[in-house]
């Protein structure tokens, strides 16, 4: 099977941040499967068969007056990915309890120790919905529960979630690279309690959670809250990010009509991650 030919575009920012990681969110939801940062701004990946002459339409942080933000597009050839990520990829440390690293950097003295390779998957924890999401997942007590990570990218938040004591985990994304690469990243980590499995909420059939974690995006999740509600154990968990602050109280209208109680969040920049109670 040959290759697949690629399209590549090369935003141009300023301010670089917030606007970089907000632009890299929205395209990661478009489509785009690779990111690389440079001092400019970013170049994004997508796969000519899964690119149109709309597909930047969607992304609401091109027509924001807070930044500027150009760009050009062109066909590409096939690039080393591996080559391409590591050059941008450092590793992050949270609250000073985890890092989240690539195979090729050092151990790192902290209590939880992530070996993520994220290849074309989202979520290295560089992202502020990943890394809030990691503080939900420390500030909270997840020893002996069942969890399920819904849309779970690189698996870093499942992974995250046995070392802090859950013993019983379901990681789920659509995406078929994810699934693999969840599926590597866990054996990295030397996991033992969680199964991946390639779909969306719609696999879900009877299993029930203490907690379930959802890092996607709005859309996805105003349409999906009502399952989630229907999968937690009473008394469990949900917590939600991938949208904006603006978003907060959408969401929160959701959840009540599903009976979920509004518990806590937390804000960086213009992103938060929520977590809410049956």
């Amino acid at each position: 099977m040959s290759a697949p030919t690629y399209i590549g575009y090369d935003f141009k920012l300023s301010p670089l941040q917030p606007a970089t990681e907000i632009l890299i969110a929205e395209l990661g939801y478009a489509g785009f499967e690779s990111f690389v940062e440079n001092d400019e701004g970013v170049t994004a990946y997508i796969q000519k068969d899964e690119w149109n002459a709309f597909i930047l339409e969607e992304v609401n942080v091109l027509s924001s007056k807070e930044f500027v933000i150009t760009y050009e597009f062109n066909e590409i050839e096939q690039t080393n990915w591996n080559a391409e990520w590591e050059k941008s990829f450092k590793p992050i440390v949270v609250d000073d309890l985890v890092t989240v690293r690539a195979p090729f950097h050092e151990k790192s003295n902290t209590k939880y120790d992530i070996v993520i390779e994220p290849k074309m998957s989202f979520g290295t924890g560089h992202h502020e919905t990943t890394h809030m999401m990691i503080q939900h997942i420390l500030k909270n007590d997840f020893k002996g529960k069942s969890v399920l990570d819904m849309g779970c990218g690189t698996g870093v938040l499942a992974i995250l979630a046995e070392k802090v004591g859950a013993n019983q985990l379901d990681a789920i994304d659509i995406d078929n690279w994810c699934y693999i690469n969840s599926l590597e990243n866990i054996e990295r980590n030397s996991c033992e309690h969680i199964s991946v499995y390639e779909g969306d909420v719609s696999i879900l059939v009877d299993q029930k959670y203490d907690v379930i974690i959802a890092n996607i995006n709005r859309n996805i999740l105003l349409n999906d809250i009502p399952a989630y509600a229907d999968h937690l154990n009473q008394n469990g968990a949900l917590y939600l990010s991938g949208f904006y602050k603006n978003d907060l109280e959408l969401i929160i209208q959701k959840c009540e009509v599903s009976n979920l109680t509004f518990q806590d969040k937390i804000l960086r920049n213009e992103w938060v991650a929520v977590k809410f109670n049956n």
